[in-house]
């Protein structure tokens, strides 16, 4: 069968990184550019092969149990990901002055920052607190986008600001970019209220996450 490997947007590039990879132990990563002139299909096809990525997830188990690491790659246009598991793998130490954890360091993408993080609530009886795949908008990313339509608020009409704010925050609603995103819509209501404006209304934006095909439709 042959492995599915370059993302056809960048919502479905995240979603597979963050659903059904993070969430499923490749916290280690390295990731990288297909250089210029290049053909990138030829560069996946290298790194699965030397990588021993293309195997069925019954092998996948067996090797899980052995302690050794799994890998899974993805792509984006000209950006990659080289994701491992737990475990030993020889890329751990091939790489190891560009391998990152992703619990420690987010993988940063188009805006966004993915990782694997404490969830904060301790479990019914006690025990370690769970852990969970995050997506949010990179925090200078949030930063220069709040600054931007803060600014905007003190000028523009509902209408203009309205467009402003869906051309600058078009990012997969996770839950933490909800937050993030109510964060600013709060925050430009205060101005616009202070500057004797109108306020934007809650629906300015929608929130509602939608699941896409990581792939493609014409890949399944």
């Amino acid at each position: 069968m042959k492995y599915r490997c370059v993302a056809t947007t960048p919502e479905g590039f995240v979603q597979q990184v963050a659903v059904s990879y993070i969430r499923h132990g490749y916290w280690w990563y390295v990731s990288g550019r297909i250089p210029p002139g290049k053909d990138a299909e030829q560069i996946d096809q290298k790194l699965i092969e030397k990588y021993d990525i293309n195997i069925s997830e019954r092998k996948r188990i067996a090797r899980k149990k052995q302690g050794l690491a799994n890998m899974q790659y993805i792509r984006y246009q000209d950006f990659f990901l080289l994701l491992v598991s737990q475990g030993h793998h020889p890329i751990k130490q091939r790489e190891k002055k560009q391998i990152r954890d992703c619990r420690r360091r987010p993988i940063k993408f188009r805006g966004y920052s993915i990782s694997y993080r404490r969830s904060g609530v301790t479990p019914k009886g006690g025990g370690d607190p769970k852990w969970h795949s995050s997506v949010r908008i990179e925090p200078k990313t949030y930063r220069e986008i709040k600054t931007y339509l803060l600014d905007r608020a003190k000028h523009r009409n509902v209408e203009s600001l309205q467009g402003d704010f869906n051309q600058q925050l078009a990012f997969a609603r996770y839950a933490p970019v909800r937050r993030q995103i109510k964060t600013i819509h709060r925050a430009v209501n205060k101005v616009r209220v202070e500057a004797g404006f109108e306020e934007l209304a809650g629906n300015v934006v929608s929130y509602r996450y939608q699941v896409v095909k990581p792939f493609g439709s014409n890949q399944h």
